[in-house]
């Protein structure tokens, strides 16, 4: 079951690529999007191994419901991608409650209610792999991104513990923090906020930060993704991207350098 319920969706961006690589591996797929129009074409070229289905992740009932038609579509699931989400774009302090609880019901809450459907077919099967697709940067937050690396970050926490929870079934369920793509979440994937003047030489810092570099497509990552799938023993985490892999490192490196640097003062107290 390849599911994605939000930008950049089954249709286009990563979800397509995984689609598109599985299905041209011989595997049947279940994609999963919100609007599944563009999925048509996949349909008439494999035909009898590609079912499109229409869904919203922020509806749990509609997840289960879906679920349960995937599973009935090949008799079983064997391997579910979970890769839900969109960006919220913006300093914290500007995003609207509306906002925020819009995102965090495709990016944390939708990846829950998947794992929480498919998770009995799993089981009953005596095994599957679940791949909840997080982010490169879900270990800390960063400026106008804060939500979306809190989503992910939740995702992460979320996804070691169900891990835990049920590899004593069979199933394996790995954090796959992916880097940076040209999937379209910065365009069609962003709610924006209305932007504070008191922000502005942050935001212009952080835009410029950015840069105009040109990100890898998505077709290039999904090969990892199917030799992943593929393993007998998967890893807990993959960081999916060369230069991804590099930067996630220094950054765990700087956090460990700032424990260290105020380890006199977190010695003071017994706890």
């Amino acid at each position: 079951m390849q599911e994605s319920g939000s930008s950049p969706g089954a249709s286009r961006g990563l979800g397509r690529a995984f689609a598109e690589t599985a299905l041209a591996g011989g595997d049947r797929v279940v994609a999963v999007a919100r609007n599944v129009g563009p999925l048509e074409e996949l349909t008439e070229k494999y035909p009898g191994h590609l079912v499109p289905l229409s869904l919203d992740v922020a509806d749990r009932q509609g997840v289960f419901d879906a679920v349960e038609r995937a599973a009935a579509a090949f008799g079983r699931l064997d391997v579910v991608v979970s890769n839900a989400g969109g960006m919220l774009y913006g300093m914290v302090e500007e995003a609207t409650e509306e906002q925020i609880r819009a995102h965090m019901d495709v990016n944390f809450f939708g990846a829950v209610w998947v794992a929480q459907a498919v998770l009995p077919h799993l089981r009953a099967q005596g095994g599957g792999r679940l791949l909840q697709v997080t982010s490169m940067g879900s270990g800390g937050g960063m400026a106008t991104v804060g939500f979306y690396g809190a989503g992910k970050a939740a995702l992460d926490s979320v996804s070691e513990a169900l891990a835990m929870e049920v590899e004593g079934f069979g199933v394996k369920v790995t954090i796959v923090q992916m880097g940076g793509y040209n999937t379209g979440l910065f365009t069609a994937g962003t709610t924006t906020t209305e932007p504070l003047a008191q922000y502005q030489s942050l935001r212009t810092e952080m835009e410029a930060m950015w840069g105009d570099s040109v990100a890898p497509e998505p077709d290039t990552a999904a090969p990892v993704i199917m030799e992943l799938a593929a393993l007998p023993d998967p890893p807990r985490r993959l960081i999916v991207g060369s230069q991804s892999f590099d930067h996630v490192l220094e950054m765990d490196q700087a956090q460990a350098d700032l424990y260290r640097s105020w380890e006199h003062f977190s010695r003071i107290a017994p706890g």
